[in-house]
């Protein structure tokens, strides 16, 4: 049986041992906590058992545990300047027995596992379980979903992977749009702007893997919050992130109404 409250009271224990004043640590914290909340929520509408909604609830409470060493030893949350957050995530609850600090029972153990480990790859591995699998899926959706929140509630300035005094002034790469509109979820590799990297989080619409996850995209409205926040006063980009919006919200409507 999974005690979520004990959970969480452990966390918070683990946590008090990083830099809590430090803004990046407490927009984790935020961060994690409203994933925990999503992926409960997702498991909700799935009409999950509360004992799986609990579950999905610890797994997002635990998915991003890895970024407090990661900030600490490379002072970044960017895993392509230092490691793979995920990777590290599972080393720490599984290397040394944590997670028995988190749930006393044993059978969760690959599922949690799994579902960590898989939150932030490109494609989920194969090969996985059915609940390994489903559980997968909900982390991911939850993490994604709450990441707009994250751009919407904070200065665009600190989200954007590009340094820059004034994302608006940036201009959209037309291959990013181009493959926007192929409705498939774009990758960061050859960004050139901070804009392409806003359009890489909108994409995040294509892997979504629950009609729920776009219910609330849409009920958030979500992605027009996101491109008005970007206030691009370049014409071209202007319209870009117009059509961008127009294809995302026709996507998302097309798969709630089938």
């Amino acid at each position: 049986m999974i005690d979520i409250v004990k959970a969480k009271n452990y966390f918070k224990e683990y946590v008090s041992n990083y830099d809590t004043s430090d803004s990046r640590v407490k927009l984790k914290i935020v961060h994690i906590n409203h994933v925990s909340e999503n992926a409960k929520q997702i498991a909700k509408f799935l009409n999950l058992s509360q004992e799986e909604q609990n579950l999905a609830e610890l797994i997002g409470l635990l998915h991003d545990i890895g970024r407090f060493e990661q900030l600490r030893i490379y002072g970044t949350f960017a895993d392509k300047d230092s490691i793979n957050h995920a990777e590290k995530a599972v080393e720490i609850l599984f290397e040394n027995n944590l997670i028995r600090k988190f749930v006393e029972d044993e059978k969760y153990d690959s599922i949690i596992y799994k579902a960590i480990k898989n939150h932030n790859t490109i494609k989920i591995e194969e090969g996985l379980s059915k609940q390994e699998l489903l559980h997968s899926k909900i982390i991911r959706d939850a993490d994604k979903l709450d990441i707009y929140r994250v751009l919407l509630e904070n200065k665009l300035e600190d989200c954007v992977h590009i340094k820059t005094n004034d994302v608006s002034k940036e201009i959209i790469s037309p291959e990013y749009f181009n493959d926007f509109s192929k409705q498939q979820l774009l990758l960061y590799e050859n960004i050139k702007s901070n804009i392409d990297f806003l359009v890489v989080i909108i994409s995040y619409i294509y892997d979504l893997n629950f009609i729920e996850t776009l219910k609330l995209v849409k009920e958030k409205d979500y992605i027009r919050k996101v491109i008005e926040k970007i206030d691009a006063k370049d014409e071209y980009t202007r319209e870009k992130l117009n059509e961008i919006n127009t294809m995302a919200m026709d996507y998302i409507n097309k798969k709630i109404n089938n």
